[in-house]
């Protein structure tokens, strides 16, 4: 099978392409290496082509979507930090480069897998989250919504071309993915706070510490892709990507310093100052996964100390 994979340089988009090539796949990886780093796949040089491209070159796309049997588009800007400094840039990068995508696969028509986000259900207090939940959004002044809002529109325009044109579309929300080769230089708590343990330096919590939160291996991710892929029943619809042991951040720091045998200290920055005034944060967001285990049987399998013993490895 040949396979397209948009931001294949990036952290999952990496991991994803070790599994296509693993499986005898030939992948194709796209990526304008913004936050993507050809470090993430100089391993891999055998059934691949890496071309140093921009989604929102349209012919450059519809001719690499043409050559492909399945799209995996994963790239967009990432991270609340990429957010903040470079909303109009995020914003353009998921939705009109997403414009581009969706409309080639939908010419050509091909399979295409969108990555979208939890950071779709804003501040909902409906938790676990299902996919079928209402967004509850802060004002289009808090530039942190912004993304969340650009990759809605990118869910409803991929929801709409199915209803209209049949695009053969699935849909998957990330709910926090970590493990090795991700960077905490864009806002990512886990890498970042591991990086600091590591180096027996303060580990920031940002805000109380309260925030809980799931964490996903990128390796059980995968997994969950693939077999949403296989399933023709999942064309068409919305499914949650994440883990399954809830932790506040303070607690996942402490945990961090236990597994790791750091001296760090734990200090406590104020939003205002981690991101600026304005900033908004949800106390809770722990994903319901019944939809996608109930057609894959999927469920996370690697544990959170696994996590951070494979991310500390892979940083020092």
């Amino acid at each position: 099978m040949k396979v397209l994979i948009t931001g294949g340089a990036g952290f999952i988009g990496s991991h994803l392409a070790d599994s296509h090539i693993a499986k005898g796949d030939h992948v194709t990886i796209l990526d304008n290496f913004s936050t993507g780093s050809l470090k993430n796949i100089q391993h891999l040089n055998v059934g691949i082509k890496k071309i140093d491209g921009n989604i929102k070159d349209q012919k450059l796309v519809e001719s690499l979507v043409a050559d492909a049997d399945l799209v995996v588009h994963m790239a967009a800007a990432v991270g609340v930090k990429t957010i903040l400094d470079k909303p109009i840039e995020s914003i353009s990068t998921n939705f009109t480069g997403s414009e581009i995508v969706l409309n080639a696969c939908t010419k050509l028509d091909k399979l295409v897998v969108i990555a979208s986000t939890s950071e779709i259900y804003g501040k909902n207090l409906n938790q676990p989250l299902s996919e079928n939940d209402d967004r509850v959004m802060g004002a289009p002044q808090k530039l942190r919504w912004s993304y969340a809002d650009s990759k809605a529109l990118e869910e409803a325009m991929a929801y709409a071309l199915h209803i209209s044109n049949n695009l053969k579309v699935i849909t998957v929300r990330f709910f926090n993915v970590v493990g090795p080769r991700q960077s905490g230089s864009y806002g990512m708590v886990l890498p970042r706070l591991i990086y600091s343990a590591i180096n027996n330096r303060p580990l920031e919590v940002y805000g109380d510490g309260k925030q809980r939160r799931v964490f996903c291996h990128v390796k059980d991710a995968v997994d969950a892709i693939n077999a949403l892929i296989k399933s023709p029943t999942a064309v068409g619809q919305v499914y949650n990507i994440g883990g399954i042991q809830e932790i506040s951040i303070i607690e996942l720091a402490h945990l961090i310093i236990n597994e790791l045998n750091s001296r760090s200290k734990i200090v406590f920055t104020p939003y205002t100052q981690a991101y600026g005034q304005g900033f908004e944060d949800m106390q809770r967001r722990v994903p319901n996964l019944k939809k996608i285990k109930d057609l894959t049987s999927w469920v996370p399998q690697i544990p959170l100390t696994r996590i951070i013993q494979e991310i500390a490895q892979s940083i020092s």
